[in-house]
């Protein structure tokens, strides 16, 4: 393989270390250092990669979750231009701002489809194994060439901007990555056979419709504790899901498992811990209120969550 997923992960640990530097040298950044060593921790994980011992790699991921938590990481000054300056830039180059962002899902197509099978002298161009990221990589690395070339900017100013970028996110850029870990602890830890026992001993599961409404009300709360409806599937699904849905009332597998996650969706839109959805939203768009986003979505999910407690108790048996 001539282009794996290694070589974007050592890409990314390379921004977050010249992150990490830009910070340690705003003097306009009132916790410069913590703030630099956040990044820095966070690029470490990055580069190093597997040859971090679990603990090790444990370790760090705490000390960040202690600077972040004990307010660590600050904004500071990133040569942006002035308002004048970007309103002049956004009528000159108009809808062609729009190109660096669709060349991402763009490239992302066609190194997944038309370069999945290319080789060259034996070895596979894009790693077959991980051809979306990597299609995704190469289509990120494009844009970010493009809008250099019509912002006539240069590669220093992308990265002054990524920095900006990552400070407003702060702590959100890293919690989808701690959410998913948690989901892997709570189906070690056999969370899905304390859901299981708990709600088979104190609630009713001999009602249909309890037992429906139980599996999709859960299914949002998990996913609103954990930000990630995928980690809250196989937690619902083997306390509930299939054990009472499939097992007692022998509901279609494949409908249990679709709504159930539509259900989990309901719980996305209503927690501010599924960051990439509800907090970048709104640090992009600079709001006063972090949880605007979160807060717009709550007439919408509830509303959707009924529905899809509806649609699986009268569709579950087709």
């Amino acid at each position: 393989m001539i282009l794996t997923l290694d070589f974007f992960y050592y890409v990314l640990g390379a921004m977050l270390l010249m992150i990490a530097f830009m910070a340690l040298r705003d003097q306009h950044n009132p916790r410069r250092y913590s703030s630099a060593l956040f990044w820095a921790l966070y690029a470490v994980i990055y580069l190093a990669g597997e040859q971090l011992p679990p603990v090790a790699a444990g370790l760090l991921m705490v000390v960040m979750a202690l600077i972040a938590g004990f307010g660590g990481v600050t904004l500071g000054r990133y040569g942006e231009r002035t308002p004048e300056e970007r309103r002049a830039s956004a009528q000159r180059l108009g809808h062609k701002l729009l190109i660096p962002a669709l060349l991402i899902p763009l490239t992302t197509v066609i190194g997944s489809t038309v370069f999945k099978d290319v080789q060259w002298n034996g070895l596979f161009l894009l790693d077959p194994k991980h051809i979306t990221l990597v299609a995704l990589g190469c289509g990120s690395l494009f844009a970010v060439a493009t809008a250099c070339w019509l912002t006539r900017s240069t590669p220093l100013q992308a990265m002054r901007e990524s920095r900006r970028l990552v400070d407003h996110l702060g702590w959100a850029v890293v919690l989808p990555h701690m959410l998913a870990v948690l989901g892997l602890l709570f189906t070690d830890a056999g969370m899905g056979k304390a859901v299981a026992h708990v709600v088979t001993s104190y609630i009713n599961m001999d009602l249909r419709l309890v037992a429906v409404a139980v599996y999709c009300v859960g299914m949002a709360l998990f996913t609103i504790i954990m930000g990630n409806g995928f980690a809250a599937f196989p937690v619902m699904a083997g306390g509930v899901g299939i054990p009472v849905l499939v097992g007692v009332y022998h509901a279609n597998p494949a409908v249990m498992a679709a709504i159930g996650m539509f259900s989990a969706y309901c719980g996305t839109l209503m927690t501010p811990m599924a960051a990439n959805f509800n907090i970048v939203p709104a640090a992009l768009l600079e709001l006063p209120d972090k949880n605007a986003v979160v807060k717009m979505q709550i007439p919408t999910a509830l509303p959707l969550l009924l529905a899809n407690i509806a649609l699986l108790y009268f569709l579950m048996n087709l």
